[in-house]
């Protein structure tokens, strides 16, 4: 979803900076990419280029665990079990939503498989949010297709499913709706 809102975001004439993890999708021409590696890279630049922008919808899916060390070297096969311990990292979107200015319109995607409407109302308020996008994934949506299902979710409102559509008439719509926020 990330990369069809670049492109329906340039399309509609902003200016827009890219934060992205690697990935297999092709670069939308006359975006500014910023590859990250790493759940602290993506902070870190998500930070840099906040203060500047009116809007920020967080669609990656970051890493909510890493490990607690980082091995230098392979760790080679033993017998018996290997506990490997993980540690929580940082909450992006919580972080930014402290320091944001007035008018700053701040959106974040959930992915819910129990609980969906639920959980995703938390988000929305934990976060302190203006609207958070359920991915609900299936065979014909979400994650490795170019088609999705998804509720949009703002505070004090009832829930609006959108039916099956593809990424880019997903992203123009949820554009269109941010757009009358601003």
């Amino acid at each position: 979803m990330g990369y069809a809102l670049a492109e329906q975001a340039r399309a509609l004439g902003a200016k827009v900076i890219l934060i992205s993890g690697p990935t297999v999708l092709t670069i939308p021409n006359g975006i500014n990419l910023i590859a990250v590696e790493t759940t602290n890279d993506m902070r870190e630049a998500v930070k840099v280029h906040f203060a500047e922008a009116d809007c920020l919808i967080m669609a990656a899916a970051p890493s909510d665990y890493r490990p607690h060390e980082v091995m230098s070297s392979k760790i080679k096969r033993t017998a018996g079990e290997l506990t490997l311990e993980l540690e929580p990292t940082e909450d992006i979107l919580k972080e930014v939503t402290l320091s944001r200015r007035k008018g700053q319109i701040v959106v974040g995607f959930a992915l819910e498989t129990n609980d969906a409407i639920a959980n995703a109302r938390r988000k929305l308020k934990e976060k302190n949010l203006d609207l958070i996008v359920l991915n609900q994934p299936g065979s014909d949506s979400g994650f490795g297709t170019d088609t999705n299902r998804v509720t949009v979710i703002a505070p004090r409102s009832k829930p609006v499913k959108w039916p099956l559509a593809s990424k880019e008439e997903i992203a123009h719509r949820l554009l269109e709706l941010i757009g009358k926020m601003l």
